[in-house]
């Protein structure tokens, strides 16, 4: 995320024009500008420290189903890895690829959420290597799956 005079950029704006953006966006930006990507550790953050943070919107979705969701330091720190990992060998499509990891990694779980009423689930990092290792590994799979 960059600040330029007050405004705040963000996301997958690498190959966008001028005229590509929101018009909120146009004319606030020089004619080039150049966003880092994000890292780890800013992927830690929006999984972690947002109010509407995914992690919190899942554990409050799987609740609506009597599902106690938790997710395990170690287990949002490997989500974030294999983030970085997928948006740097396939299309860098920024913090929506978080997006994508959860609902891939979430899928069976949501599915059968309705018979899993009154259970707690705790995610580590054994289960995010288990649901997104093998689809992280292959680039094929990776660009068309997350």
């Amino acid at each position: 995320m960059i600040e330029m005079r007050g405004t705040i950029a963000a996301g997958a704006f690498h190959m966008s024009k001028p005229s590509d953006l929101i018009p909120e966006f146009q004319g606030r930006f020089p004619i080039r500008v150049e966003l880092d990507s994000l890292g780890k550790d800013d992927f830690v953050r929006i999984l972690t420290e947002p109010h509407g943070a995914l992690t919190r919107q899942y554990e409050a979705m799987l609740a609506a189903e009597g599902v106690t969701l938790s997710f395990t330091p170690e287990a949002i720190e490997r989500i974030a890895d294999m983030a970085c990992e997928v948006n740097d060998r396939t299309e860098n499509i920024g913090a929506r690829r978080l997006h994508t990891i959860m609902e891939k990694m979430l899928e069976e779980l949501l599915f059968s959420a309705p018979e899993a009423g009154g259970q707690a689930v705790v995610i580590q990092r054994g289960y995010v290597d288990d649901k997104l290792s093998d689809i992280v590994r292959d680039v094929d799979l990776s660009r068309y799956i997350l």
